[in-house]
């Protein structure tokens, strides 16, 4: 990349010029060019594999430009050539996919790479302080010499949040910062976007919720299929305008229509009274019938997950029952569950739900051995060809062959939920079914969902997306501090109905 002293650009913020990437044979970008003046919030929107990804990682120095391209920061030329080149020029990213180390305390990770220190020994306690700071500011009430593997998602999520946070950093391209969190803790995040760029800090702000980047952002850039097809002055674009942009098409009903079950419908999964050993939800009771959706919502930290973990036998329950078709169900483990018709889709796919570094079919397989290993042998083309149906039957963009880490995420959901209702399960959980998956992959997700329901299953939602729980949901479920608060249904769900109950 050029670092000749071009024409002095027109402002003092980020400019980027012509800027590309090829892998082997494949234009993964093309000659895109991205302003983002001082004290400015920028929209970069497009579906997954459209390149937002790529121009990102070139700004933040992880990967260089194809030549041609140029950059300027600050009205100088900029050329990192690694993230700690962008990190001193004053400016970071923050991942989508979390590059936390579990092992080590939140107040290690926010400083990790540049630990403070004092007389020759690091600072524990001014990174303690300086992180509980930061962690007071997002709303998390943790103590921040605490493991991170002990977080859940959404605290994690806040974790790698704080550490951009005490960069002082002057550009921050922040994937997806809220695809873990719940509305109270994007509430405090946006109020920090906020005051930043009030103090000129700028932004580069790539998000799939539509909702977000008219609250957010000043303008928005959008991008497919690795080429700049759309701007906008300001934010207040309609989303149907915003999904024909990413997509090239019009998705006219994001969420489909499921008939309500009739009353004579069988109860599929009775829960009653349901306590967990921490108290992390209690006297939790709930019915969801064969065919409905039954959505749960709730702040994080309400119980959802922890509740769905414990029915699907995850995590021990300390007292209450389950019942499944009428049965009793205690499960001892995941597999008791599985083998009695209950699945359950985790909201980490890529620590939780998939190899990635095997196949598509490998993965398919895992959960599947008694029909694709029913002689206890595993037969590479009776699983090759058991993928390939599923493959088509979920619309994943894949060969049984590749590996599900090189899918996008949309497609990775996919291989997780196709797993799961190979086995034709009574009930299916599905726990951020949508989480960090665009546009165009959520309305095929939302339709698969709603097609496991038509067919007579029972399926459980929990989402911190309320527009996700309200437009899929038969009832919605809604926890505040691990207990029910309230069920409703959909003619009376509403958004500010749901949050009166979860913050109750």
């Amino acid at each position: 990349m050029s670092t000749t002293t071009d024409t002095r650009p027109e402002h003092d913020g980020l400019v980027v010029r012509n800027a590309g990437m090829i892998y082997g044979t494949v234009t993964v970008l093309r000659s895109v060019d991205l302003d983002v003046r001082p004290g400015e919030c920028v929209a970069l929107l497009g579906e997954n594999g459209a390149g937002k990804s790529t121009l990102s990682s070139i700004v933040a120095g992880l990967i260089p430009p194809a030549p041609g391209a140029r950059m300027w920061w600050q009205g100088r030329p900029y050329a990192p050539q690694s993230p700690a080149d962008a990190l001193h020029a004053g400016i970071g990213l923050i991942h989508q996919e979390m590059r936390l180390l579990p092992h080590l305390s939140i107040a290690e990770n926010v400083f990790v790479g540049r630990l403070l220190m004092r007389s020759g020994r690091i600072d524990m306690p001014t990174m303690v302080e300086r992180a509980q700071a930061q962690l007071h500011r997002l709303g998390l009430d943790v103590p921040a010499t605490r493991k991170v593997g002990s977080l859940r998602v959404a605290a994690q999520q806040q974790v790698e949040i704080a550490k951009a946070l005490t960069l002082n950093a002057r550009l921050l391209i922040l994937d997806e910062p809220t695809a873990a969190l719940g509305d109270e803790e994007t509430d405090r995040l946006f109020e920090q976007v906020r005051r930043l760029k009030a103090e000129g800090v700028s932004f580069i702000y790539v998000s799939h919720r539509l909702a977000e980047i008219a609250r957010i952002c000043d303008r928005i850039m959008v991008l497919r299929d690795g080429g700049h097809v759309a701007s906008h002055d300001h934010a207040q674009v309609e989303p149907a305008e915003l999904v024909r942009d990413m997509v090239g098409r019009s998705v006219d009903r994001l969420f489909p229509n499921v008939p309500v079950p009739g009353p004579d419908a069988p109860v599929a999964l009775a829960v009653r009274d349901l306590t967990a050993p921490d108290g992390s939800f209690k006297n939790l009771s709930f019915d969801v019938r064969a065919g409905e959706i039954l959505g749960f919502a709730g702040i994080s930290g309400a119980g959802r997950t922890e509740a769905m973990r414990a029915i699907a036998g995850v995590d021990p329950i300390a007292s209450g029952g389950i019942e499944l078709e009428g049965a009793a169900l205690n499960p001892k483990s995941p597999l008791d569950a599985i083998c009695r018709g209950l699945v359950m889709v985790p909201d980490d796919r890529k620590a939780l739900g998939v190899v990635l570094p095997h196949s598509i079919w490998e993965n398919l397989a895992y959960s599947n051995f008694d029909e694709v290993a029913p002689k206890g042998w595993l037969n590479p083309s009776r699983g090759v060809a058991f993928a390939e149906r599923l493959i088509q039957r979920l619309g994943i963009k894949g060969s049984p062959m590749q590996s599900a880490g090189a899918l996008s995420g949309g497609n990775q959901q996919k291989v997780v939920i196709a797993k799961w209702i190979a086995r034709n399960p009574k009930v299916i959980i599905l726990d951020e079914p949508t989480r960090g998956v665009d546009v165009g992959a959520r309305a095929q997700i939302y339709e698969v969902i709603a097609e496991l329901a038509r067919q007579g299953m029972a399926v459980i939602v929990v989402s911190s997306d309320l527009d996700e729980v309200l437009g899929l949901s038969h009832r919605v479920v809604v926890l505040s501090r691990g207990e029910a608060r309230g069920v409703l249904r959909k003619e009376e769900a509403t958004s500010e109905r749901v949050m009166e109950l979860a913050v109750a």
